[in-house]
């Protein structure tokens, strides 16, 4: 974490799985306060395992046998820490970059992580995301309600729209 910047937090507006061989959408939102109708959201592009990660993790969907990332967390509390965050910190094209934020004995621990990874492990166990207000701010895409509430007609057209862009939309990106 870089010391000194103001941290934004974020929750996620919805997940975008695509088919096997296709990028999938994390589309994350700023919990801010905003006019009416109005919101800035961060797409990320992220592998099929990597969004049934994320998928189960908003889903809370547990197995008879542990996951990668619940085995992590099961490492982690066994070594008395656990998540305390996630912070996106920088981005290059349509690359972010991550910290996953650990607590233990009265410390935090910072570790780089894929955001992807940090955000699987950080909804786990309820911890909050970030990013950087700088990165936001060079991320984001401004989006629009029509009204108070989205209808599941808006964000069907919302998930009709992600369907049919693709990373190349955003300009210059390096590989997944």
């Amino acid at each position: 974490m870089t010391k000194g910047q103001s941290m934004v937090p974020l929750k996620v507006l919805t997940l975008v799985v695509a088919g096997q061989n296709q990028p999938s959408v994390l589309v994350l939102q700023p919990v801010e306060e905003t006019p009416a109708g109005k919101a800035r959201i961060v797409p990320i592009w992220i592998g099929p395992t990597e969004a049934a990660q994320i998928g189960m993790a908003l889903e809370h969907v547990k197995f008879a046998r542990p996951m990668t990332h619940d085995l992590m967390l099961d490492a982690l509390t066994n070594l008395d820490a656990r998540v305390d965050s996630m912070v996106i910190y920088g981005s290059k094209g349509q690359m972010f970059f991550a910290h996953l934020i650990l607590s233990q004995g009265g410390r935090l621990i910072t570790l780089d992580a894929r955001p992807s990874d940090a955000i699987a492990l950080a909804l786990r166990q309820d911890a909050p995301l970030y990013i950087e207000e700088v990165v936001l701010d060079a991320s984001s895409f401004p989006f629009l309600f029509k009204g108070e509430k989205q209808t599941e007609e808006e964000l069907a057209a919302f998930k009709t729209f992600l369907d049919h862009i693709s990373p190349e939309d955003f300009g210059d990106i390096e590989q997944l």
